[in-house]
């Protein structure tokens, strides 16, 4: 992938010390989990 014009950010930054967070997306409510095998689900 070309980062040159991507955004990366580190998910500690997003996360913190939570397993999943909640992002507002157009009004819609998404759910970014971290699971048991520390793979990311994004779910609406």
């Amino acid at each position: 992938m070309k980062t040159d014009d991507v955004k990366i950010i580190d998910s500690k930054t997003i996360f913190e010390d939570k397993r999943e967070v909640l992002i507002d997306h157009n009004g819609n409510i998404y759910i970014l989990r971290i699971t048991k095998e520390n793979k990311l689900i994004l779910t609406k």
